[in-house]
């Protein structure tokens, strides 16, 4: 009887606080997702009129810009961006928006400055001596190359807040999964250990 009623008070406790964490796990989760939302509103950051996969296809054909680069195939046209699902797409179409200033050349294909010979080359070179110099002699910083620093400034922190969407989502999933899982562990603890087996008396006998 002393170790029925032991188990039946281990399946309370572990089901209490599985139910606690669970409780806990949605909480943050919701938390979490809401401030993403919040963040992200502060920005005032509008979907422009050219970040739909038409026009964003036919902007890449007219820069001349490789079949290999990948394309958003999501629509964020004059929508506010205030998920961080949005705000992924959003990073994507920065992404297309900057190599159309680059000609395609990603930040290790370029270099640290502007040319001489070929001023509007964004390749630009790293050669300090054969770099276009600027009234005090000093090298001029390749231009295509910092847009390419800001935009990926810019589209880590949107991508960021696209992880913490989904991590908060899944704390949601987590909690909900411990909340249901310690609600039947106590359940289960009552239904085998809280009820006094039936009595059984001797055989009877004719």
């Amino acid at each position: 009887m002393k170790s029925r009623r032991l188990w039946e008070i281990g399946g309370f406790v572990a089901g209490a606080v599985l139910i606690l964490f669970g409780a806990a796990a949605i909480y943050m989760g919701v938390s979490g997702y809401q401030t993403v939302q919040d963040e992200l509103k502060k920005e005032n950051i509008v979907g422009g009129s050219d970040m739909a996969p038409d026009e964003i296809r036919a902007e890449a054909q007219e820069a001349g810009l490789p079949e290999s680069v990948e394309l958003p195939s999501c629509n964020v046209v004059d929508e506010e961006i205030d998920t961080g699902t949005e705000a992924r797409c959003f990073a994507q179409y920065m992404r297309v928006h900057a190599l159309e200033g680059t000609g395609g050349l990603t930040y290790a294909q370029m270099g640290r400055f502007q040319s001489e010979a070929k001023p509007d080359d964004p390749a630009g070179t790293s050669d300090e001596e054969a770099a276009a110099k600027d009234e005090a002699g000093q090298p001029i910083s390749n231009g295509a190359r910092n847009t390419w620093i800001t935009e990926t400034a810019l589209a880590t922190a949107l991508n960021v807040s696209y992880m913490a969407q989904q991590i908060s989502v899944f704390g949601i999933v987590v909690g909900v999964a411990l909340l249901l899982t310690g609600i039947g562990l106590v359940i289960l603890a009552f239904a085998v250990f809280g009820r006094e087996p039936a009595a059984t008396g001797p055989p009877s006998t004719a």
